[in-house]
C-alpha cells in the first residue's frame, strides 16, 4: 500500500470489465486480503488529522464556558459536569453536520469528502420518513424547506447550548459552574424529535439512540441520575453489541477489517486470517477468536464498570476498554465512526473512573424504580431489534461491527455506448450534492480505475457471510451478469441522500420508489436484492428482490449454513434459497438449487420475474420508526 497512490490488483485495465463477474470478485477478494481496500495511507493521517480537529474544537467550546478556564488550564476543569455534556452535545452536531461516520474516501465518499449538511440544507433533496402513509407530518419523499428549518433547528440549538453557561441544578458538586439549561436542552430534543418524524436519516445520523438519549436524561434527572443513566447507556452499547456477535457472521467482519487495517503489514498474519488461502478465504479460528475475545470484553467489562468499587480493578478495566475502542479506530473501518470511538473511550473513564460505582451505582438514584424502567427502555429495543430485525434499525439494535445487518445490492443495466446508462440517469435526475461514486473516481483516476474501485467495494461485500445470499440471489434473477453494473446498495443510497452507516433498511422499497418516481426505469433495467438480518431465534435471513419499475417480485429465505459454507467467488455455484412468493404465484415455491455455472460465468436464472405483473398491495413498503429506524 502506497502512501500517495493507491494499491490496485495487477490486471489488465483495457480488459478488466469484460472479465465474468465472479473471476472478477475472486481476483479483488483475494487482493483484499493482502492490501485490504488498497487506500493510501495519506487518507489515513487525513482522517488522523480529523479526529485532532474534533478534539481541539470540543475541547475549545467547552473553554468558552462562564467559570472555565482556558485550555491551557484543563486539568483544572475537565471534571466539570457542563464539560462533559457540551461534548455530548458537540458530538450530536459533528454527526448530524456530515462530519462523522460516513464522511471521506473510507466511506466511499471522494469528492467532496462530506454529505449531510450539504444535502440536508438543499430543497428537493431525497428524504426518508418513518412509517410512510401512516405518519401524518411525514411529507413523501422530497425535502422541504420546512425540512431545512427543522434541521437548521437542531443545527442552532445545539449551537446554542455549546455556547450557553450553566445553571444550577438539583444535587450538582459543590465546585460546579452549573449544568445545561434543562430549556435549551429541550429545544435540541424537539428539534430532533420533529425532524426525525419528517427524515429518519437525521435522527439517525446523529446517533439519537446514544446522545439524543442522554440529553433527555441531561435535561430532565437531577445530577446524580443523569450520570448513572449516562452509563446505563454506555452499558446497553456495550452489551448489546456483545450479544450481537455471537452469531455466525462476526469473523467475517474481523477479518474484512482487520486485513483493511493500514498498521496490518506482515501478510503471513493476513493470510492467517483465513483457513487457507487462497482457496478457501473463509475466517480462521484466528478470525473468530479475535473477534470474540472482544465479545467478552464487551460483555465483562460494563459488569465490573457498573457495579465494582475496588479502585485497581475499576482503573485495570478501563484501561482494557480504552484499548478496546483505540484498536478499532485503528482499523479505520469502513464506516469511519472514528469520532465515536474517540468519544467513548474519554466517556468511559469520566463516567466510570471519575464517577465510581460507590457514589454513582445503580442504588444511588433517586428511586429504584428509576434505573429499572431506563434498563426497560434501553435494553427493549436491542432484544426487540435482534427478535425482529426488520422492525428496528441495526444502529438502536446495537448490532454494531456484528456482520448481522440488512443489506442490499443494485444492479443496474447497461446501455449501448452514447447512450446515457441507467446508473448515470441518477446524476442526471435526482437532486443532490455529490455525484455518483463512478463520477467521482472517474474524474480522480479513470473510468477503468473507477471501475475497479467499485467493484472491490462490492468484493468486500461478497466476503461477509451475507454476500454469498445477496450475490446468488442476483446473479440467479439477471438474464445475464454482465449485462449488468453491480453495486454496493449502501453507496448507491449514500450519494443519493448524503449519508449511509451501513443500515440496508435506508435503501428499502420506500426509497427504490422515490429513485423509480424521478428516473423511470423500465422493468429489467434496475433490480435490488434486499437481505434482511438474522433473529436471534431462527438460523435464516429472509430476502427480497425488486424490479425498480415493478415492485416487489419475489420473497424468500436463505439458511446461514449455506452462506457460511460457499467462497465470496460462489466456486461451488451459487447457493440455494426458499422461495416463497413471487408476483404472479399463488402458493410457496420449492426450494431453488440453481444451476452450478462455469466458474466466473452468470448462472442460469429458474425465472425471468422482471417483467411480471405488479405485485399485489400488500408489498407496499414497510412502516419505519423515526425513533428506531425501523422497517
Amino acid at each position: 500500500m502506497g502512501f500517495i497512490n493507491a494499491d490496485l490488483p495487477d490486471v489488465d485495465l483495457a480488459t478488466w470489465k469484460d472479465r465474468p463477474h465472479l473471476e472478477r470478485i475472486k481476483i479483488l477478494a483475494l487482493h483484499w486480503i493482502d492490501y485490504g481496500f488498497g487506500t493510501p495511507k495519506v487518507i489515513h493521517v487525513m482522517y488522523l488529522a480529523k479526529i485532532l480537529f474534533f478534539v481541539a474544537v470540543g475541547l475549545l467550546l467547552a473553554s468558552r464556558t462562564d467559570g472555565i478556564g482556558s485550555i491551557g488550564e484543563i486539568a483544572s476543569w475537565w471534571t466539570q459536569p457542563i464539560f462533559y455534556q457540551k461534548l455530548v452535545v458537540w458530538v450530536i452536531l459533528y454527526e448530524m453536520l456530515g462530519l462523522g461516520a460516513s464522511c471521506g474516501p473510507l466511506a466511499f465518499r471522494f469528492k467532496p469528502w462530506v454529505g449531510g449538511c450539504t444535502y440536508w440544507l438543499r430543497p428537493g433533496t431525497i428524504k426518508l420518513p418513518p412509517w410512510p402513509g401512516k405518519n401524518p407530518i411525514a411529507g413523501g419523499s422530497r425535502r422541504t424547506w420546512f425540512d431545512v428549518f427543522l434541521y437548521v433547528g437542531m443545527i442552532v440549538s445545539a449551537i446554542v447550548l455549546l455556547f450557553s453557561d450553566g445553571v444550577p441544578k438539583a444535587g450538582q458538586p459543590a465546585d460546579s459552574v452549573g449544568l445545561l439549561d434543562p430549556r435549551l436542552l429541550a429545544a435540541l430534543i424537539g428539534f430532533t424529535l420533529v425532524a426525525g418524524l419528517r427524515d429518519r436519516l437525521l435522527f439517525l445520523a446523529a446517533r439519537s439512540e446514544q446522545y439524543w438519549v442522554m440529553c433527555i436524561m441531561f435535561a430532565t434527572l437531577p445530577f446524580v441520575d443523569m450520570i448513572v443513566g449516562a452509563k446505563l447507556v454506555m452499558c446497553a452499547v456495550w452489551w448489546g453489541a456483545a450479544a450481537s456477535k455471537l452469531g455466525r457472521h462476526f469473523g467475517y467482519v474481523i477479518q474484512g477489517m482487520t486485513t483493511n487495517a493500514p498498521l496490518m503489514v506482515s501478510k503471513w498474519l493476513r493470510h492467517k486470517l483465513c483457513r487457507d488461502f487462497p482457496t478457501d478465504i473463509r475466517p480462521s479460528w484466528l478470525a473468530g477468536f479475535l473477534g470474540h475475545t472482544g465479545t467478552v470484553l464487551e460483555f465483562g467489562a460494563p459488569v465490573i464498570l457498573l457495579f465494582v468499587t475496588n479502585r485497581p480493578v475499576v482503573l485495570v478495566t478501563a484501561a482494557i476498554m480504552v484499548v478496546f475502542h483505540l484498536y478499532i479506530t485503528s482499523n479505520f473501518p469502513l464506516a469511519v465512526p472514528l469520532e465515536w470511538n474517540i468519544f467513548y473511550t474519554f466517556s468511559l473513564v469520566w463516567l466510570f473512573v471519575m464517577h465510581p460505582a460507590g457514589e454513582f451505582g445503580l442504588w444511588s438514584m433517586s428511586s429504584p424504580w428509576l434505573p429499572a424502567l431506563i434498563m426497560v427502555i434501553l435494553f427493549g429495543v436491542p432484544v426487540l431489534g435482534n427478535l425482529r430485525p426488520d422492525l428496528i434499525s441495526f444502529l438502536p439494535a446495537a448490532r454494531y461491527y456484528a456482520g448481522n445487518w440488512a443489506t442490499g445490492l443494485w444492479a443496474f443495466r447497461r446501455t449501448p455506448d452514447g447512450q446515457p446508462s441507467c446508473e448515470e440517469r441518477i446524476d442526471l435526475n435526482i437532486v443532490k450534492s455529490s455525484k455518483n461514486q463512478i463520477t467521482q473516481l472517474t474524474e480522480l483516476y479513470s473510468k477503468e480505475v473507477a471501475e475497479i474501485f467499485l467493484q472491490k467495494a462490492v468484493a468486500w461485500r461478497y466476503m461477509n457471510s451475507h454476500g454469498r445470499a445477496l450475490s446468488s440471489l442476483m446473479l440467479t434473477h439477471l438474464d445475464d451478469a454482465e449485462n449488468y453494473d453491480i453495486r454496493e446498495g449502501e453507496f448507491v443510497m449514500s450519494s443519493v441522500v448524503g449519508w449511509q452507516f451501513g443500515d440496508g433498511h435506508l435503501h428499502d422499497e420506500f426509497f427504490i420508489n422515490a429513485v423509480q418516481e424521478r428516473c423511470g426505469y423500465a422493468p429489467g433495467e434496475l433490480i435490488v436484492v434486499l437481505l434482511e438480518s438474522q433473529p436471534w431465534h431462527t438460523m435464516t435471513q429472509k430476502y427480497r428482490i425488486v424490479d425498480a419499475a415493478v415492485g416487489v417480485i419475489e420473497r424468500g429465505v436463505v439458511d446461514v449454513h449455506d452462506m457460511i459454507a460457499a467462497q465470496p467467488w460462489l466456486a461451488d455455484g451459487p447457493i440455494p434459497y426458499q422461495v416463497e412468493w413471487r408476483a404472479t404465484d399463488t402458493a410457496p415455491q420449492a426450494k431453488v438449487e440453481p444451476a452450478t455455472p462455469v466458474p466466473g460465468a452468470a448462472p442460469v436464472p429458474p425465472a425471468a420475474p422482471a417483467k411480471q405483473a405488479k405485485p399485489a398491495p400488500a408489498e407496499k413498503p414497510r412502516a419505519t420508526s423515526a425513533s428506531s429506524g425501523a422497517e
